[in-house]
């Protein structure tokens, strides 16, 4: 959330909304491309938000600011763009649309109370924007449908909608249909069905509301009739289907009461066609996310805990309650520090106030647990990157603060003599490694500041230094996402270079073999004397490496024993093929030499690890690969495709089952070496149109090819 214009005067200073009732927060979604920065775009500056609509291309839109969004000409990140209609403030989220920043949109589900699903009426949806659809069903998200695109050559509303309802399944009903101009072709105006009503934008934005042509009477019937239906049965009114079989023409207000009711359930998904060019519908679909749009208050919260894991009882979205809200995302800005989306659960967040930050649960993606006590200094309502401060956010409500020491995406800020902790939402895993390279030792500290930054923002990126590659590996979710941290990371003032993953190895012996290692030295003086003869044996895969002794007589001293023994394990460490360690060995100390003046530890240790590498001559040493065991899961129409891809990739499918959810899918499970792993995530999503996904595990390590 970059600062681009930061207001603290007076005049700028904004109202704030204190009813819970009186917000909604909604969540824009849609596969890259539908359209959705646009739409808020129009509707933003349909409800006087902003004085003209910017452009995606010219990258003057209110929620791509990020510089990267300007540059790939798509969002890459989380942004809120609020505006107000009929008394009503309504909070919209606009989400990436491309699947490597399924991070963002996550943090968007999790702040928002309903879900605006936006379609093209040119494209059609991938199967991501179908999987995200059983994702907020599996929640029992509100969810409403906007097809867009209208004015595109290759737009047919119709068959976008029969899509829809394929796609999503039942309760998938428009509210409106297109009204077609006299050239049979372009969207003119929308049909109202609720009110019988045409509304007819052939002169622009606002329409002209006049009654429906008889020509459009019939269309008009069949599709109320089935729309009616649908509300009615989701109505707490039990006489309403008899009424409405009976002739009765039921109140249009009623009707609206009881589609807000069945939208906020979670179970009625209204569709509405909308245009942001030419302005069709943008009026319908105001009144849909203010009128039919669940409230805060009507939406489940999540559950807390005490920081310690102590049960607490279940939130309320009460302005009065207890301070709990959640950081939803985190940017720094180089002006104002660490800038912080906040949703607040309950409670009320005013300036001024000390709270408490705590986030846990997160040490292995970088984030290590941490509890601090700060103060509030101002709250801010965000419009993209511009802040204007609030004097309060309240419980539903969605606000920013700045300058926070401590707070990253995910953290809970409550009050700092009740400290809570809200339970985390579920994040993705990052499966794509990216190796980076500093230019120089002062990049290296520059490095290591920005990629704390971008952590602290990004649950979704995990930083790995490997101990034994020695690499800095970034683990992403994606190319695009991986192309944004390298941007980000530049545009901080680091020069680096990306380079080859290294996957560690490991190296064993196949055979038995025997070592002797004599360390005889005499220059005059103290000298070093220290002789021993092992046995190496080959343990199954994963026993580790046993040390026995073996010795009879005295030959080794026994004060000597745990010096020949560390030897050996120096030695295993460093390898005796190719520097990798060794693993899966008995090795056994039969025999030795030593001098009563001239053997030392030193010398003991040089003659155990020149055993080692002596019995590394006959024990034919083979180098280890690491495998992991893989959940591939994906439509049952690519199922073929992915068995003949891990074919290909040497890797050994242990067997396939359909997903527990009914959703068509099945999971592929398979050993596959982790060097054939290291772009999966970019080939799969190809693979499937985005469909799929997997996890990975490590399994054993197992003999490379000889290549």
């Amino acid at each position: 959330m970059a600062q681009k214009n930061h207001d603290r005067s007076g005049a700028g200073a904004g109202t704030a909304v204190t009813d819970p009732e009186r917000i909604r927060n909604v969540v824009v979604v849609g596969h890259s491309g539908a359209g959705k920065t646009t739409l808020i775009e129009a509707l933003l500056a349909a409800s006087g938000v902003i004085g003209r609509a910017g452009t995606v291309p010219d990258g003057t839109t209110v929620c791509d600011h990020d510089p990267a969004a300007v540059r790939q000409q798509r969002s890459v990140a989380l942004t809120c763009a609020p505006l107000i209609h009929q008394e009503v403030k309504v909070n919209l989220l606009d989400t990436p649309g491309y699947a490597d920043f399924v991070g963002e949109l996550r943090a968007g589900l999790r702040a928002a109370d309903a879900a605006l699903f936006v379609v093209s009426a040119a494209d059609g949806m991938d199967a991501a924007t179908a999987a995200l659809w059983e994702e907020c069903a599996a929640v029992e998200m509100p969810r409403a449908v906007a097809i867009s695109r209208l004015d595109h050559p290759r737009a047919d509303v119709d068959e976008a909608v029969a899509l829809c309802q394929r796609v999503f399944g039942d309760n998938v009903l428009p509210l409106h249909l297109p009204m077609l101009a006299d050239d049979g072709v372009q969207v003119a105006g929308l049909l109202d069905l609720l009110a019988r009503q045409v509304l007819d934008y052939s002169a622009g934005h606002p329409p002209q509301v006049r009654p429906p042509d008889p020509e459009h009477l019939p269309a008009i019937t069949e599709a109320r009739n089935e729309l009616i239906e649908g509300i009615i049965a989701e109505s707490e009114d039990e006489t309403l289907l008899d009424r409405y079989l009976g002739g009765e023409q039921l109140d249009p207000k009623m009707l609206v009461d009881d589609l807000e009711t069945a939208v906020a359930r979670g179970h009625f998904y209204p569709v509405l066609p909308v245009c942001a060019h030419t302005g069709v519908g943008l009026d319908a679909l105001l009144w849909l996310l203010t009128a039919a749009f669940p409230t805060p208050t009507e939406h489940p919260l999540p559950a807390v805990t005490g920081v310690d894991g102590s049960p607490r009882p279940p939130l309320r979205c009460d302005p009065g309650g207890p301070l709990v809200a959640e950081v939803v995302r985190t940017t720094v800005d180089r002006h104002l520090g660490r800038v912080s989306l906040v949703r607040v659960f309950s409670g009320t967040l005013s300036p001024d106030r000390r709270v408490h930050v705590a986030g846990h649960g997160l040490a292995d993606r970088g984030h290590p647990d941490h509890d601090a006590d700060e103060r509030v200094a101002h709250v801010y309502r965000p419009l993209g990157a511009q802040l204007q401060e609030v004097p309060v956010c309240v419980a539903g409500d969605i606000c920013a603060i700045t300058k926070s020491g401590s707070a990253e995406t995910g953290d809970t800020i409550s009050a700092a003599d009740d400290p809570l902790l809200v339970e985390p939402w579920q994040m993705p895993e990052p499966l794509l490694p990216v190796a980076v390279v500093a230019a120089s030792r002062a990049d290296e500290d520059t490095l290591s500041r920005n990629l704390g930054r971008l952590v602290a923002g990004d649950p979704t990126l995990r930083l790995e230094r490997n101990a034994e590659t020695q690499q800095l590996v970034l683990w992403c979710m994606g190319e695009a996402h991986a192309d944004v941290v390298l941007d980000r990371l530049r545009g901080g003032g680091v020069e680096l270079t990306t380079e080859p993953v290294r996957v560690p190895l490991r190296e064993t012996f196949t055979v038995a073999a025997r070592g002797h290692g004599r360390h005889v030295k005499q220059s005059g003086g103290h000298g070093q004397y220290a002789v021993c003869d092992i046995e190496v044996e080959p343990l199954p895969p994963g026993s580790g490496v046993e040390f026995v002794d073996r010795v009879v007589g005295g030959a080794v001293p026994h004060q000597y024993i745990p010096s020949v023994e560390k030897g050996i394990r120096a030695q295993l460490s460093r390898g005796v093929v190719a520097g990798h360690p060794v693993v899966d060995l008995r090795i056994t100390l039969v025999d030795g030499k030593a001098h009563p003046v001239d053997s030392s530890d030193a010398a003991f240790q040089t003659a155990g690890a020149l055993a080692l590498r002596d019995a590394a001559a006959t024990g034919r040493p083979v180098l280890l690969e690491p495998v992991d065991e893989i959940a591939v899961v994906v439509p049952n129409g690519f199922v073929g495709a992915v068995l003949g891809d891990l074919a290909g990739r040497r890797g050994r499918v242990l067997g396939t089952t359909p997903t527990d959810d009914d959703t068509d899918r099945t999971v592929v499970r398979a050993e596959v070496p982790a060097t054939e792993l290291l772009r999966y995530a970019v080939e799969l999503r190809s693979m499937t149109s985005g469909a799929g996904t997997f996890s990975r595990a490590f399994a054993h390590y197992e003999p490379a090819p000889a290549s």
